[in-house]
């Protein structure tokens, strides 16, 4: 893929294949998380449906698999190293560490719904942290 191809496809990504702005990482992630919220949603109410269950008793972190396949595949385009490591560990600490925290405040609500609240809340720390670490280590580590 050229690099015009790769600056007209989104997320926008550099030539290394790791994406360019926090923007872009943020949109597709948050993106990722509505489609997956609604996916477990709809699984529900078809379960809920058939009498296999009440409704609202799926855990709600599952809606985080489409956010996590995207850190990834951004953790991988970055070179071994340092930089990389560090920037994930300290995402993923602070991202669980958030996400259990607004889970425990929703914890009266139901498990879907605390659940895809707490996926939210890991989505954005991780993101955050993850792609302003990666950028200030690499740029510290050469």
């Amino acid at each position: 893929m050229s690099t015009e191809e790769q600056q007209r496809s989104f997320p926008r990504r550099d030539a290394e294949g790791r994406i360019l702005t926090l923007g872009d990482l943020l949109g597709v992630s948050l993106a990722g998380l509505v489609i997956g919220v609604l996916a477990l949603v709809l699984f529900e109410w078809a379960f809920a449906t058939m009498g296999a269950g009440d409704f609202g008793r799926t855990n709600g972190w599952l809606a985080v698999i489409l956010p996590l396949w995207l850190f990834w595949d951004d953790f991988r385009a970055w070179e071994f190293g340092a930089a990389r490591v560090l920037a994930a560990l300290a995402g993923l600490a602070l991202g669980v560490f958030a996400g259990l925290l607004a889970a425990g405040l929703a914890a009266g609500l139901p498990a879907l719904v605390s659940g895809a609240l707490a996926a939210a809340v890991f989505t954005v720390v991780y993101a955050v942290v993850w792609f302003h670490g990666v950028h200030w280590l690499a740029r510290r580590t050469g």
